[in-house]
């Protein structure tokens, strides 16, 4: 697995939400919406992967590659997410519903071509991976969020980044599974 690119994946994905962490973090106590976030992650996580799991089983991997077009999409397509929090009295509750809520399409439609046929030891490694970055995330927002700068670059820019990453993301995956090689191949 390739931490880079899961890196980025990550970042991609929850750029948009890192947003709604900043208004999380100064609602719900810290340790709340750190389990709440870091649950929504692994549950998106772990269905991407068997959904990815059951693909490969039936679909060889080159043209599981099709499936970078899901990032790649996302990147064109005008996404505006609804960012409204829903009350529950469970504050973990209220952050794993809004993050799920924000984030399950882009999560899944993201993760899945990244994480398609990949053995389970290597998703195990990743889960670890992605949920340290999710706790160091709440707390590196946590630590900025009351900085007036990193608002207004969020703000101003956060969405070209997040589409220049799905981008990458997408073309990764259109190289990683062969499908490009095997195009090159037909010709």
């Amino acid at each position: 697995m390739n931490y880079f690119i899961l890196g980025l994946t990550f970042i991609s994905v929850n750029l948009d939400f890192f947003f709604m962490l900043i208004f999380l973090l100064k609602k719900f106590e810290l340790m709340k919406v750190l389990l709440g976030y870091l649950l929504g992650t692994l549950i998106l996580l772990t269905i991407s992967y068997f959904m990815g799991r059951i693909l490969s089983a039936f679909v060889p991997e080159w043209v599981l590659g099709v499936l970078g077009i899901l990032p790649i999409y996302m990147a064109l397509h005008d996404d505006d997410d609804d960012e409204k929090v829903t009350a529950h009295k469970s504050q973990i509750l209220s952050v794993l519903i809004t993050y799920l809520s924000v984030c399950a399409g882009s999560n899944l439609s993201i993760f899945l071509p990244v994480l398609v046929g990949e053995e389970l030891t290597s998703f195990l490694i990743t889960l670890i991976f992605i949920g340290s970055l999710t706790v160091l995330t709440v707390f590196l927002i946590k630590l900025v969020s009351d900085i007036p700068i990193v608002s207004e670059i969020m703000e101003s820019h956060g969405e070209k980044l997040m589409k220049v990453c799905y981008i990458l993301i997408g073309l990764y995956v259109f190289w990683d599974s062969g499908l490009i090689n095997h195009l090159i191949a037909l010709f």
